[in-house]
C-alpha cells in the first residue's frame, strides 16, 4: 500500500506500508479517537508531500497534499511497522544512499546505480518521538543531502499526552535516565537546571558545530586587534615620526649622533580578551570533544558518521594549535562585558556556542534535539516509579511517617547514558524509625543468559532465570515477627484484545506470572527452601473495568492484571488493590492461598488470652516481659491444645489488654522465689510482636475464665 511520495527536483521518494490501515484503526480503538494520531511533516529543501492512500477505506477523499509544518496532519509511521522505502532519481545523479547514524540502519538499503533507485525498508520497533529520513546523492558532481522528518507514534499510547507525562515523571525522579543514544527517533529538549551531561554536550555541539568551526576560522583570518603604547629610546635615525616634542629636542641634540630620544609608538596587538576567550573556549571545546569521539567511534555507527566524527575532532585539533594563538595569552575571566563578543558576526556565535555548552537542558519541547530510551523501557521504569508513589501515599493517608531509603539508584551504562539499577541496587525501603514497613525493588531481566538467582536477596530460582521487573515486600508482625509477604509486578508495554474487543495483556505475559509464582523460592541456610510469592500481576497500558476477566483472577487466583497508564483513573485499580494489600493482616492473607490438593493449610493465629496480676505488672507495661506463668496447680480447659496455641495477649489487671505476644515454649516450672514443694506451673516463654490496640481495651476482661481463655487474632481485631 502507498502511504506517502515526497516529490523533489531530483527525485521522487515513496513510503509503503501493507499494515497501514491496520495500525490506523488500532490506534483509533485504543486511543479512542483519530485526533490522537496526528502528525507534523517538515523537509529540508522544498518538495511537495502526498497522502497516497485513504485514513478510512470509504473515504478517497482523504488523500491529498500535506501541508509542511502542520501539526495536525494525519499519522503514518507507528511503531513495530514494516516501511519498504523507494526513491527514485532523474538524470545527472550518479550515487545516494541513507546516512543515518546507525550502520544496521544504513545496511538496509542499497541504491542500484543501473535503475538510479535507492530502495530499502525501516522499522521503528519501540522508539517513538521525532525521526528524520536523512539521504544523500551525487549529481552532476555535486554532493547534496535532503531530510524528510515526521513523528512515530505509539498505538498504545497518546504520543502528544501521555508519552510527554512518561519522561517528566521519570525525569522528576531520575534526572536524565531517559536519554539514550544512536537511536531512531528523538525529542526537543528546551534550557533548565542542573547538570550537564556528556551525553546533552555531544548532542548539542553536534548541532553547533559547524557555525562554530566557521566562525573561529573566519576570526583566525580576520582576527580583531587593539592598539597600545609601546615606550623607547631611539637614536633620530630609528625615528619614523617626530611629534612636536621629539623636533624641540631634536634641534638641541642635532650635533649629538648618540643621543637617545624617548618615544612612545602605538603597536597592533591581537592578544586582547577577545581572543583569549576564543583560545581557551576552543581548547575546552576540542578537549571534551576529542575525549568523547574516542568512545562513540567504538560503537556501530554508519561510515557517514565515523567520517564526520573524524573530520570534526581533526579539524578542532588543527585549530587549537594554529600559529595565531602562540602570541594570544590566557584567559581569566571577562571582568566586564565585551560589545565585540555581544555583537560582532563571528565573536558572538563563538560565545554563544560556549554559552550553550555550560547550560543544562530539560526534556520538555524546545530547540535541541535529544534521543530517549524507547518506550517499552521507558514505560516499565515508569511503572515502577507509580508504584512507589502508590506505596508513599498510602502510608501518608495513614498518618504513618515513612522514610525512604534508596539504593544506587543510577548506574552508568557503556557510553554516557544511564541505567536504572538492578536487583538489589535498586531498593527502596520504606521506613518507620528503625522498622521496616515495605520495600520495593527495581528487578528487569535482560537477558536469557544471565544466572539463575532472581537479583534478590534470599530469592532463589533454582531452574531458569526469573527476574520480574518490580518486587514488592510488604513487612507483617502478627504471623511472625518481619514476615515479608511477597508480590510480583511486570511491565508490559503490549496490549491485546479479547473477543468483545476489550483490552487484556498478553497471554505469554499472564503465564510468566504462573512461573515466577511456581519458581521463586525463598531460601536461607537455617529454612532451606520455602515458596515465596504470594501473587503476580502484569502492568500493561490498556484499559479495564472491576469486573473484566484479568481483574477478577486478581481475587480469585492471585494472578491478573492491572491498567497503568498517566491520569488519575488509570491507577485507581492498582491503588485500591495495593491499599488493601497493606490493610490485612498475614493472616487473612495467608488464609486465602489456595492449598494444595490433598492438603489442608493450618493458619497459627490461635490466641491465649492471660491474666496478669498486679504484683506482676511492670514488665507487661514496659513490654520487656519474658515469661508468663499461669496460676498455681491450675488445669487448662479441655479445649485448649498447646500445640495449637502460638500467641498470648496479657489482660493487665486494672488496665485491660493492649500487645500481641509470641509463644516461643511452653513447659512446666517454678516461679524464681517458689520451693520445691509448690506444685509446678505451665510456664510461656514469651517475646513481644507489637501493639494490639492503640490502648488499653477492657472488653477482653469479661473473656477472662478462670484467668485463661483461647481465642483467634480475627476475634481480637474485630
Amino acid at each position: 500500500m502507498h502511504l506517502l511520495r515526497v516529490t523533489h527536483d531530483d527525485f521522487v521518494l515513496t513510503f509503503e506500508c501493507t499494515k497501514f490501515q491496520q495500525r490506523w484503526e488500532k490506534g483509533i480503538k485504543l486511543l479512542k479517537g483519530a485526533h490522537h494520531l496526528t502528525s507534523t511533516y517538515s523537509c529540508s529543501e522544498e518538495a511537495e508531500v502526498k497522502h497516497l492512500t485513504p485514513y478510512n477505506e470509504d473515504k478517497a477523499a482523504d488523500i491529498g497534499a500535506i501541508q509542511l509544518g502542520n501539526p495536525n496532519e494525519g499519522a503514518f509511521f507507528f511503531e513495530q511497522t514494516d516501511y519498504s522505502v523507494w526513491i527514485e532519481f532523474g538524470g545527472g545523479v550518479t550515487d545516494a544512499a541513507f546516512i543515518g547514524n546507525r550502520a544496521e540502519d544504513c545496511e538496509h538499503f542499497s541504491y542500484k546505480a543501473h535503475r538510479k533507485v535507492l530502495m530499502g525498508f525501516l522499522n521503528y520497533e519501540n522508539e517513538i518521538g521525532r525521526a528524520d529520513f536523512p539521504i544523500a546523492y551525487t549529481k552532476d558532481g555535486v554532493q547534496k543531502r535532503f531530510t524528510f522528518s515526521y513523528d512515530v507514534l505509539s498505538t498504545k499510547l497518546d504520543y502528544h499526552h501521555d508519552w510527554k507525562i512518561i519522561l517528566q515523571d521519570i525525569e522528576q525522579e531520575y534526572r536524565m535516565l531517559s536519554l539514550d543514544y544512536l537511536r531512531k527517533t528523538y525529542h526537543g529538549i528546551s534550557e533548565g537546571d542542573g547538570e550537564s551531561f556528556d551525553l546533552i554536550w555531544w548532542n548539542i555541539f553536534h548541532g553547533l558545530q559547524e557555525e562554530f568551526i566557521r566562525s573561529c576560522k573566519n576570526i583566525i583570518e580576520r582576527p580583531r586587534h587593539r592598539l597600545r603604547a609601546v615606550s623607547s629610546y631611539k637614536r633620530a635615525d630609528q625615528i619614523r615620526r617626530f611629534t612636536t616634542t621629539l623636533e624641540q629636542q631634536f634641534s638641541e641634540h642635532k650635533y649629538e649622533e648618540s643621543h637617545l630620544y624617548y618615544v612612545e609608538e602605538q603597536h597592533t596587538t591581537h592578544n586582547t580578551i577577545e581572543n583569549r576567550f576564543l583560545k581557551h573556549t576552543l581548547q575546552m571545546i576540542q578537549k571534551r570533544y576529542s575525549v568523547l569521539a574516542k568512545r562513540v567511534l567504538e560503537l556501530n555507527i554508519s561510515d557517514p558518521e565515523k567520517e564526520r566524527i573524524k573530520s570534526t575532532a581533526d579539524t578542532l585539533q588543527h585549530l587549537v594549535r594554529n600559529p595565531f594563538f602562540r602570541t594570544i595569552g590566557k584567559f581569566e575571566g571577562l571582568k566586564q562585558e565585551s560589545l565585540i563578543l555581544q555583537r560582532d558576526v563571528n565573536y558572538s556565535k563563538v560565545y554563544r556556542t560556549s554559552a550553550i555548552l555550560r547550560k543544562s537542558f530539560n526534556l520538555n519541547d524546545g530547540l535541541y534535539r535529544m534521543e530517549t530510551k524507547d518506550i517499552a523501557t521507558l514505560y516499565e521504569i515508569w511503572c515502577f516509579i507509580q508504584v512507589e508513589k502508590v506505596v508513599k501515599e498510602l502510608f501518608r493517608e495513614q498518618d504513618i511517617d515513612v522514610t525512604t531509603e534508596h539504593q544506587n539508584r543510577m548506574e552508568m551504562h557503556s557510553l554516557f547514558t544511564y541505567d536504572l539499577g538492578k536487583g538489589e541496587h535498586s531498593r527502596i525501603v520504606f521506613k518507620n524509625g528503625d522498622i521496616t514497613l515495605a520495600e520495593l525493588v527495581y528487578n528487569p531481566k535482560h537477558t536469557e543468559h544471565e544466572n539463575v538467582r532472581t537479583g534478590i536477596e534470599h530469592l532463589e530460582s533454582y531452574t531458569v532465570p526469573q527476574k520480574p521487573d518490580i518486587v514488592l515486600q510488604l513487612t507483617k508482625d502478627d504471623l511472625e515477627r518481619g514476615m515479608n509477604l511477597t508480590y510480583l509486578f511486570d511491565a508490559k508495554y503490549r496490549i491485546e484484545q479479547d473477543r468483545k474487543g476489550r483490552d487484556v495483556p498478553p497471554d505469554d505475559a499472564i503465564n510468566q506470572m504462573h512461573r515466577y509464582r511456581d519458581a521463586i523460592y525463598y531460601s536461607t541456610p537455617q529454612n532451606g527452601l520455602k515458596k515465596e510469592v504470594l501473587g503476580g500481576y502484569i502492568l500493561f497500558p490498556g484499559q479495564m473495568t472491576e469486573t473484566d476477566h484479568f481483574r477478577k483472577s486478581v481475587d480469585e487466583v492471585n494472578i491478573g492484571a492491572f491498567p497503568l497508564r498517566p491520569g488519575v483513573e488509570q491507577h485507581e485499580m492498582l491503588r485500591d488493590f495495593i491499599a488493601e494489600l497493606m490493610r490485612k493482616n498475614a493472616v487473612e492473607i495467608v488464609e486465602q492461598v489456595i492449598p494444595q490438593k490433598g492438603t489442608t493449610l493450618e493458619i497459627r493465629d490461635k490466641v491465649l488470652v492471660g491474666l496478669v496480676r498486679e504484683d506482676n505488672l511492670a514488665k507487661f507495661i514496659d513490654r520487656s516481659a519474658s515469661v508468663y506463668y499461669a496460676g498455681k496447680n491450675y488445669t487448662f480447659p479441655q479445649n485448649i491444645y498447646l500445640n495449637n496455641v502460638h500467641w498470648f495477649v496479657p489482660v493487665l489487671k486494672g488496665k485491660g489488654a493492649r500487645d500481641l505476644y509470641k509463644i516461643n515454649a511452653v513447659h512446666t516450672g517454678k516461679k524464681p522465689h517458689e520451693d520445691e514443694a509448690d506444685a509446678a506451673r505451665i510456664v510461656f516463654d514469651i517475646e513481644y510482636v507489637r501493639p494490639l490496640y492503640d490502648d488499653y481495651d477492657t472488653s477482653l476482661s469479661s473473656k477472662v475464665i478462670h484467668g485463661v481463655t483461647c481465642l483467634t487474632l480475627k476475634d481480637l481485631e474485630k
